[in-house]
């Protein structure tokens, strides 16, 4: 087994926009979101939707400030791991995707690392300011 075919929904869902209607398909109702600037873990598929429609409208959907693009994507079980860059007012960001999908090809975890420091700042501020608009509590600080 492989997590191509969840792999594969993720990408469809990106191509579309990451609109919430398209994630909520393909996220399992316990998931697990691990942002590289908020300390605790996000769980549940409403809040995890929440970053991913908020690091959408950050990173690269239709509409988003970065230049984001995969550039690499490592795949073993039921993990997939896609190495991703973006740039947002002239600061480099690379970073990683590490995905587990359940047996069914729902996302079961989703955890975001990035460097450099001036990235996670970066991030960290554009984050909150998603969040808040769309009715939530901006990150709770780095850690």
């Amino acid at each position: 087994m492989s997590a191509n075919q969840g792999l594969a929904a993720w990408h469809k869902v990106m191509s579309r926009g990451n609109r919430p209607e398209d994630l909520a398909e393909i996220l399992a109702p316990d998931a697990v979101f691990h942002s590289p600037v908020v300390f605790t873990p996000q769980e549940g598929r409403d809040k995890v939707m929440m970053y991913l429609v908020a690091a959408g409208k950050v990173l690269g959907a239709p509409g988003g400030h970065a230049k984001f693009r995969y550039v690499r994507e490592l795949v073993d079980g039921y993990e997939a791991l896609l190495e991703f860059t973006a740039e947002i007012d002239g600061i480099s960001i690379n970073g990683i995707d590490l995905i587990t999908f359940g047996p069914d090809w729902l996302i079961r975890d989703f955890k975001v690392m990035v460097r450099p420091l001036k990235a996670i700042n970066k991030l960290w501020e554009m984050m909150g300011a998603q969040l808040q608009s769309a009715g939530s509590s901006p990150p709770d600080g780095r850690g």
